[in-house]
């Protein structure tokens, strides 16, 4: 069975194969399985990991877990937060108040003063700033909140451009998502604006173009110059 081919059952209690009810097993709550091919399970000894035979993945139990993302997956033990590897074992010496899911072999974690950072496999951070925030790194490039407001930084932590947002999204083809005090727009790698033109809603470019809000409270499709292209209401 290809793990993409399991499904999880409408109650979520089990999974199903083309409309059939697979690994015999029945649990308090499910999730989907990974591309790693492990899913997260629950019973009454609490939250663990099958495999694609539905064989548990190790003995271990925790109040909470999370999908295997590069051979780590996120769980909860006394209000501890951090990642297990496929043996159900502790990844890093340290917890935190919440952990994130591994991406790029970087993972976005919260300490118990409520600063955000990330680390590497080994639990080892990546730089020594602190942040109010920090997001998933998506190609090598992640957003992140300090008090000024929202940057993007490099695998280094480094600043890749000078440029302040009031809130920023990902990278998606080269352009991200950013508002200012006059609305939300779209910027390139350098943090500069594509157009003059704000918005009250905003996405990012789907295949060149990309549904936005007017402050009028108006649809609209644009390209990536900024131009209308259709208005939807």
């Amino acid at each position: 069975m290809k793990y993409n081919e399991i499904k999880i059952s409408k109650d979520g209690t089990h999974f199903t194969y083309y409309g059939e009810e697979v690994f015999d097993r029945r649990f308090l709550q499910v999730l989907k399985f990974h591309s790693e091919g492990f899913a997260p399970v629950s019973d009454k000894t609490g939250w663990f990991h099958i495999n694609l035979k539905g064989e548990d993945l190790y003995q271990n139990r925790y109040d909470r877990a999370f999908g295997y993302y590069c051979n780590r997956a996120s769980v909860v033990s006394n209000n501890s937060w951090f990642h297990i590897n496929l043996k159900g074992e502790k990844s890093y010496p340290e917890s935190y108040t919440w952990t994130g899911n591994y991406q790029e072999n970087i993972c976005t974690v919260r300490d118990f003063d409520n600063n955000y950072f990330h680390i590497n496999l080994s639990g080892e951070r990546l730089y020594s700033k602190n942040y109010l925030y920090a997001g998933d790194y998506k190609d090598g490039i992640a957003c992140v909140k300090t008090l000024k407001g929202f940057s993007h930084i490099d695998e280094k932590g480094q600043l890749i451009n000078q440029k302040v947002f009031i809130d920023l999204g990902i990278f998606h083809k080269d352009y991200a998502i950013a508002k200012d005090n006059k609305g939300w727009f779209h910027i390139n790698k350098d943090g500069n604006e594509l157009y003059k033109e704000r918005y009250s809603l905003i996405e990012p470019f789907y295949n060149g173009f990309s549904l936005v809000e007017t402050l009028e409270h108006k649809k609209q499709i644009i390209d990536e110059k900024g131009t209308r292209i259709i208005q939807i209401e």
